[in-house]
């Protein structure tokens, strides 16, 4: 056994050895629904003590953010480490202990662009749960082509006044911080005139309303900006050089919106039709086109489960592509709307409840309905595909 191996089988040891120790049990249990996650922030209420210690013990361990600096309050961890981790967490059923914009979106672009105050002032209370983010990109008329977005923030001496309004803000009515984008020169050109700007949702100016879809719920909202007094010190990166890191925090948005791919249930598919419709003499799925249908889906979910580990592994040699995060997106998102079209053709009539205790109000037909804007969401199908192609196949354009 080499030297590199025997370290990294004391690593796992030690790693498996401490979350044994402190993952509560009910830890170990999966989210039931949305409300049973842990979102963290200042008026988040923990749902049960297990949750709060689970988010307490990993957020002063770094490891809710296992890549990011020691220094910033990160978990410190090689790649490899990280993915130790996540696999001893998969072994033991351990919950993610935080949901986090910080952790997939913001973090990632302020370890790269932000000034050193900026970083240890945000990180440290991220990667700890203390602050909620929202991300302030759509707006009325500028969704796909964000670059036409109008917010726009006034020279104020020492502050910026940002008026405007943005869109489909997720949480936005729960969150405690904004990162915005903002256009700072009107006469510029439309991706160079825009900066990147963080600020407190709790600032006199700032209202939200939220958005209800289809489904009965949502957690987007519409949000207004009315002479909100922004702080020059909450400028990320260069005066209207804000589209450089629009761009790279997109990067991080695809691809946490591509892990939906990845299984969002308890429970293989096959497994869940099966106590749905039964089995037949022979304990297979008692209706052979649908298991076929669920065999061909359960393939694809494997395969793009390692499609997401080769990407983290030629990120990790300098061999990847900045826009393979479209594909992970752009694939993620119809497998996941794949994965509910099977969940409700094997639940039948039943999965159309809509309110009652037995369908948990509803719940499969609500996500159902929901799955149909992971296609929307992060750049459209349409725009990845666009994106792969040029990008990643090299054809020309139209």
């Amino acid at each position: 056994m080499t030297t590199t191996e025997t370290t990294t089988d004391a690593f796992r040891s030690e790693v498996r050895s401490w979350l044994e120790a402190n993952c509560p049990p009910e830890m170990r249990q999966p989210v039931r629904d949305e409300d049973d996650a842990c979102w963290g922030g200042r008026n988040f209420v923990f749902k049960s003590e297990a949750q709060r210690i689970w988010l307490e013990r990993m957020g002063a361990k770094g490891w809710t953010a296992p890549e990011w600096p020691a220094e910033y309050g990160g978990g410190g961890l090689s790649r490899d480490e990280s993915k130790i981790l996540r696999q001893e967490m998969q072994a033991l059923k351990c919950r993610s202990p935080l949901l986090s914009f910080g952790i997939w979106m913001l973090g990632p672009a302020l370890l790269k662009y932000g000034s050193e105050e900026q970083k240890r002032t945000h990180l440290p209370k991220i990667v700890r749960g203390e602050i909620r983010w929202c991300q302030g990109y759509s707006e009325p008329n500028a969704g796909s082509d964000l670059a036409s977005l109008q917010t726009h923030a006034e020279d104020g001496g020492d502050h910026f006044l940002v008026n405007g309004q943005k869109i489909w803000t997720s949480y936005a009515d729960k969150a405690d911080w904004i990162f915005c984008l903002v256009r700072t020169d009107r006469d510029a050109k439309k991706h160079t005139g825009i900066s990147f700007v963080l600020f407190d949702m709790q600032t006199p100016g700032v209202s939200t309303r939220p958005i209800t879809l289809i489904s009965g719920k949502s957690p987007f909202c519409e949000t207004f900006f009315d002479n909100v007094k922004v702080p020059k010190a909450n400028l990320v990166g260069q005066l209207n050089g804000g589209w450089e890191i629009a761009k790279y925090l997109l990067t991080h948005e695809r691809e946490m919106i591509g892990a939906i791919g990845d299984r969002t249930v308890s429970r293989p598919l096959g497994q869940l039709a099966a106590s749905w419709i039964g089995t037949d003499g022979n304990g297979k799925l008692d209706d052979p086109v649908l298991r076929a249908q669920i065999a061909m889906f359960e393939v694809d979910e494997m395969a793009f489960r390692l499609t997401m580990e080769r990407t983290v592994d030629l990120a990790r040699h300098g061999k990847g592509n900045p826009a393979f995060s479209s594909a992970l997106k752009y694939y993620g998102a119809e497998l996941n709307k794949r994965r509910y079209e099977l969940m409700m053709s094997a639940g039948g009539a039943n999965a159309l409840e809509w309110e009652s205790d037995r369908s948990r109000d509803g719940e499969l037909a609500r996500t159902w309905l929901r799955t149909k804007g992971n296609s929307i969401e992060g750049g459209t199908s349409e725009v990845q595909l666009n994106v792969i192609a040029k990008r990643i196949l090299g054809l020309p354009g139209a």
